[in-house]
């Protein structure tokens, strides 16, 4: 890459953050031949006076930040000869994720770190950047009840165990797990390995306050932390390279595939806390999805293994409002003979889910839905467009359209 595409699209991200840094960026959206969007906290905003940008100086844009996430891991020299290798990688594969360092700022701050990905579409190189947050979240600062909360805690500290946090893309399901794991590592001596693609969060090695005399407390427990394609070669392989670790705990980005599934279960199995992701919303859909993993004739034997390994499902999402995004959720704790009959009788039909989630500690999407419409939280609208059951959503609308 030479110096003046370098220069080119340095001066394109300098620009976007001058123009809506100020509003709190989230996602950058680059697409050739067209203007340079952002997702801020005002909504959709346009970068129009960088123009419609050219499939080259998106392409330079992908090059830049590539190059700058290699030189902070594998030195310079290597990454000039790796940044060679992205136009190559994007075109055979299709797409390139990475992650990159935060963008220095125009009032000398940094960004958050982003997590990027280079693809393909109709009009040529595309580019999408998320920006992350490098502080991780309180677990109470997520919108979770005290009591979920209490039980998610409870669970983590088990000697094994199986763990899912879904939802579609941009729910908040990294946060939640970040959260979930800076809890850990700072109040319990667990070694926690991680396998992601690509890393999102850092856990620090230490707790938040020194100690008197003002030096670093090393935190109960640390993390492992390594990325797909950078430090493993698949989800699969860093599964089970993790094995290998002593861990106490693993956190898996994505499960992907049936392998990778079937690792993960096994783990839990044999003395480890497995939590992972997958893009489904609602506990009943999620055991739906894990059964498509498998062959129709190992459905009852897999289900009989959930019933006895799996700790929860929570299953989230983020409501757009006037002031922000408001959490909601669905909190299925397998802690009641109800519920491990509900997991190992699962057939497709959702009924004895549905009533063990009705069963005491659990939270029903619904029903928390209808607790943010009742507290203000959210607006009719919202409540009706998010709703998982859309009869009950419909006859308590037409009840309030009644009173009111």
């Amino acid at each position: 890459m030479d110096s003046q595409a370098l220069a080119q699209a340095h001066y394109v991200m300098s620009e976007i953050f001058a123009v809506a840094g100020g509003n709190k960026i989230s996602d950058i959206q680059f697409r050739s031949g067209n203007w340079v969007y952002c997702h801020t906290k005002r909504g959709l905003e346009i970068v129009r006076h960088l123009g419609e940008l050219p499939a080259d100086v998106v392409m330079n844009v992908v090059e830049y930040l590539y190059g700058r996430q290699e030189a902070e891991s594998v030195g310079a020299a290597a990454a000039l000869q790796n940044q060679k290798d992205v136009k190559a990688r994007l075109f055979d594969d299709k797409v390139a994720d990475f992650s990159t360092e935060g963008f220095p700022l125009p009032d000398g701050t940094i960004s958050g770190r982003m997590r990027v990905q280079a693809h393909l579409s109709t009009s040529g190189p595309g580019l999408t950047c998320r920006i992350l947050s490098d502080e991780i979240a309180d677990m109470n600062t997520l919108g979770l009840s005290n009591d979920t909360i209490r039980a998610v805690s409870e669970f983590m500290k088990r000697r094994q165990g199986f763990g899912l946090v879904t939802g579609q893309t941009g729910s908040g399901k990294s946060t939640t797990l970040a959260a979930i794991l800076d809890w850990l590592r700072m109040n319990h001596p667990r070694h926690i390995v991680t396998v992601e693609d690509p890393i999102e969060y850092r856990y620090s090695r230490f707790l938040p306050q020194p100690d008197e005399s003002g030096q670093a407390i090393p935190s109960p427990g640390f993390c492992t932390q390594q990325e797909v394609g950078k430090h493993v070669g698949s989800y699969k392989q860093g599964l089970k390279d993790a094995l290998r670790k002593a861990p106490h705990v693993i956190l898996i980005g994505e499960i992907r595939d049936r392998e990778t599934m079937e690792i993960a279960i096994e783990a839990a199995q044999t003395g480890h806390v497995v939590i992972s992701t997958l893009h489904t919303n609602g506990a009943v859909k999620t055991l739906g999805r894990i059964l498509e993993f498998f062959p129709q004739d190992q459905h009852r034997a897999l289900l009989g293994r959930l019933s006895e390994i799996l700790m929860f499902i929570l299953s989230q999402g983020l409501i757009p409002t006037e002031n922000g995004r408001v959490l909601n959720y669905e909190f299925l704790q397998n802690n009641s003979s109800a519920v491990r009959s509900g997991i190992a009788s699962y057939d497709g039909a959702a009924k004895s889910l549905e009533d063990a989630i009705r069963h005491s500690g659990n939270i029903a999407w619904d029903n928390n839905l209808r607790n943010l419409l009742n507290s203000g939280k959210i607006s009719h609208a919202a409540y009706a467009m998010n709703r998982m059951n859309e009869e009950e959503g419909e006859e308590l609308l037409f009840i309030r359209g009644k009173a009111s």
